[in-house]
């Protein structure tokens, strides 16, 4: 069988078929697979049987892996296998995996383990798509602004309404504090095309106060969730989703009433962002090489 690729949305995701990511790929599948990322940001593959080993030998196919997460603990026996797991905490806040370290990974999938009987679905923006979004005057200022992204921040809960298992879940987050500046338009390596590279971990635009810098990154997000540049994606039983870091951000919606939701996420190396003028990110805080190697 060929390979197929179907649209989902218009400005995001689409469904492959025809191929059985459970089985070693062969070049031709890679280059397939990597050109429609390339153009949906984001796959989905139903009925995929896969173990652990087989999550992390598909994405292998694309670079080298991660290891699970800066500072959270990995599956048992899986050291580059992240639990998403609603007993561990929810995602319920617009991200880009990783964006505090230096070179964020380039590529995330998510596999579908334990998929409540409503709700829980993951939603996909599209940051081109937003770029492309934005007025004249907005977009020729993103061109010039850098945002520092951090894992040690304010998360707006107040103290008082955390309990004992939150509190040890955020000092575990933060155990090792990174900060990082990158370029509020990202350009992509392999097709050069811009986004938006913001998201929740992006908490100040470079050389404005906290209070100018929430307000703009607040506008430039709001082109990212748009409801014209999200692919909402409802799990099902034996999915996988793979989709591009470097140019999406996601949200985990938490609307199934505490059900058992359980995915399970891989992530491939990425390399250093590079904003439109050629300039690299750079680190201010926190060493991540033993969390990730840097793509070439």
């Amino acid at each position: 069988m060929s390979i197929e690729i179907s649209k989902v949305t218009a400005n995001i995701g689409a469904r492959v078929s025809g191929v059985d990511i459970s089985k070693p790929l062969d070049e031709e599948q890679v280059t397939a697979i990597r050109e429609a990322l390339n153009v949906h940001k984001a796959l989905a593959f139903d009925d995929v049987h896969l173990d652990d080993e087989g999550q992390q030998a598909f994405a292998r196919h694309f670079g080298d892996l991660t290891t699970a997460h800066p500072t959270v603990a990995a599956v048992d026996g899986a050291p580059n296998v992240l639990p998403v797991d609603s007993e561990r905490g929810r995602a319920n806040h617009w991200h880009t995996d990783v964006t505090f370290v230096l070179n964020p990974p380039q590529a995330s999938t998510l596999r579908s383990i334990t998929v409540p009987p409503y709700g829980g679905e993951t939603l996909i923006a599209s940051s081109a798509a937003a770029y492309r979004d934005l007025p004249a005057p907005l977009r020729a200022l993103a061109d010039t602004l850098w945002a520092e992204h951090t894992n040690d921040y304010d998360y707006a809960v107040p103290d008082e309404q955390i309990d004992e298992e939150q509190a040890a879940q955020r000092a575990q987050f933060t155990s090792i504090k990174f900060r990082t500046a990158h370029p509020v338009v990202r350009v992509h390596p392999l097709t050069g095309e811009r986004g938006l590279f913001i998201g929740g971990f992006a908490q100040r635009i470079v050389g404005l106060s906290v209070g100018e810098s929430r307000k703009l990154l607040d506008l430039f997000q709001s082109y990212v969730t748009r409801p014209e540049n999200i692919l909402r994606w409802r799990w099902s039983p034996n999915q996988l989703v793979l989709f591009d870091n470097r140019i999406t951000q996601h949200y985990a919606i938490d609307n199934y009433d505490g059900r058992p939701r359980r995915l399970h996420r891989v992530t491939v190396a990425g390399d250093v962002p590079v904003g439109i003028e050629g300039k690299e990110s750079y680190a201010i805080e926190g060493d991540a090489s033993h969390y990730t190697s840097v793509a070439g």
